[in-house]
C-alpha cells in the first residue's frame, strides 16, 4: 500500500461521497466512527452504507470502532473541549491500543490497495481520522495520505 485516503460524510451528498471514493479508486472503507447508526448519519448509517458500497460499487466495508476515540474523549471535546487536549488524549489511546501498528498489519494482510478511513467530520483538521492516518504514515515510509 502506498496510498491511504480519508473522508468524512458530513456536508456531502451521496453522489459526492461515492464520487470521491470512485475517483480515488478506493477499494475498502474502514469506518472508524464510534457512533455509526444514528439517524443523523443519513446515508452513512452502518448497514445502509455497507450495503451501498459492497453491492453497488464493489468497495469493501469494515467498521472498526476500536480506532475511534472513547466516549469520554469525544464527549469532552464536543462539549467545548480544547483540540490540543483531544489530540493528546487520542494519541495516548492510539499508543495504548497499538492502533497504527495493528491497522497497518490488517491492511497488509487484507491486501487492500487503496483503503479509506471514514469518519463523520467534513474536514480532517479537527478529526481523529487525520491523527490516525498520520500515525499510520509514520509506520509506512513513503505512504501518501489524501483527504477526499
Amino acid at each position: 500500500m502506498d496510498e491511504l485516503f480519508t473522508i468524512g460524510h458530513n456536508k456531502k451528498g451521496l453522489r459526492d461521497f461515492v464520487g470521491r471514493l470512485r475517483k480515488a479508486e478506493v477499494d475498502c472503507v474502514v469506518d472508524v466512527r464510534l457512533h455509526n447508526t444514528s439517524q443523523l448519519a443519513g446515508f452513512a448509517k452502518k448497514d445502509d452504507l455497507e450495503f451501498l458500497l459492497t453491492e453497488g460499487f464493489g468497495i469493501k466495508y469494515f467498521h472498526m470502532p476500536d480506532y475511534a476515540p472513547t466516549e469520554e474523549i469525544l464527549s469532552a471535546y464536543k462539549k467545548g473541549g480544547d483540540w490540543a487536549a483531544y489530540e493528546e488524549q487520542y494519541g495516548e489511546l492510539m499508543v495504548e491500543r497499538w492502533m497504527p501498528y495493528v491497522l497497518v498489519r490488517t491492511i497488509e494482510q487484507s491486501k487492500w490497495a487503496k483503503p479509506c478511513l471514514l469518519c463523520a467530520e467534513d474536514k480532517p483538521d479537527h478529526c481523529h481520522r487525520r491523527l490516525l492516518a498520520e500515525a499510520i504514515q509514520d509506520q509506512i515510509p513513503g505512504l501518501e495520505v489524501t483527504h477526499l
